[in-house]
């Protein structure tokens, strides 16, 4: 007699795990790993759910798409193309993978590309949170409130390395690295500054010749300013 009623829980709970992919995902934003793609979902209605994404793909080439999901599932319209873009969103834990047609590269450049893992960043990794720590960090540094700069941009880079882009990262590194030294702690500069000491050590062509121009010029940005920290820091 008790069979009957377990084995209907148990098709309620399978019922309930196929159903997860398509339950509505939170509002806010997404990024992938190191920072390429944000994807922003807004409260959802019963009209759907409105979302845009941007991503940067090699020598700075960009997505732009806005659209929306409807049952995991959105239709971007390509005026004057023959390819539809056809988009799936499927959770992943609080995460949302997504895949998309060949036709959605109507809306790419032609190194940019769309799809990926997009996570939901670590409380306070979000893009405009980041923004705002930076701008506390600048002013405490102003203020020569060394001490409170370092508390607060090391928890960011330790906290949200996973999705900040490649560039933002190693400026956060630079950044902090100074204010450890200003706060006279020299070695925590250098181990700050680690990450970046071997590419540091090479010639700008060497760089050139290693990433495309736009993303060589923006690294060659970073190193030169962590060639100079990593001689203060000795």
């Amino acid at each position: 007699m008790k069979v009957f009623p377990l084995l209907l829980a148990a098709l309620a709970v399978s019922s309930l795990s196929l159903a997860a992919p398509l339950a509505t995902p939170p509002a806010g934003e997404y990024l992938t790993e190191q920072g390429w793609g944000v994807l922003t979902l807004k409260p959802a209605s019963a009209s759907g759910q409105p979302f845009s994404l941007s991503t940067v793909g090699s020598n700075a080439h960009v997505c732009q798409i806005e659209g929306v999901i409807r049952q995991g599932h959105a239709q971007v319209p390509t005026e004057g193309s023959d390819e539809r873009c056809e988009m799936d969103f499927v959770r992943q834990g609080h995460d949302i993978a997504l895949s998309s047609t060949p036709g959605c590269r109507y809306f790419c450049g032609m190194r940019a590309g769309l799809d990926g893992l997009y996570l939901r960043p670590a409380p306070g990794c979000d893009t405009a949170s980041v923004r705002q720590q930076r701008k506390l960090f600048k002013q405490h540094y102003d203020q020569k409130d060394y001490a409170g700069a370092v508390n607060i941009l090391a928890p960011v880079l330790a906290r949200c390395q996973k999705t900040l882009d490649w560039l933002g990262a190693h400026w956060l590194r630079n950044d902090l690295a100074l204010a450890q030294l200003r706060l006279g702690d020299a070695a925590a500069c250098r181990a700050t500054l680690q990450p970046l000491a071997t590419d540091a050590a090479r010639r700008d062509e060497a760089i050139r010749d290693s990433y495309p121009p736009a993303e060589a010029e923006g690294y060659l940005g970073v190193l030169r300013a962590a060639r100079t920290n990593l001689k203060l820091c000795r």
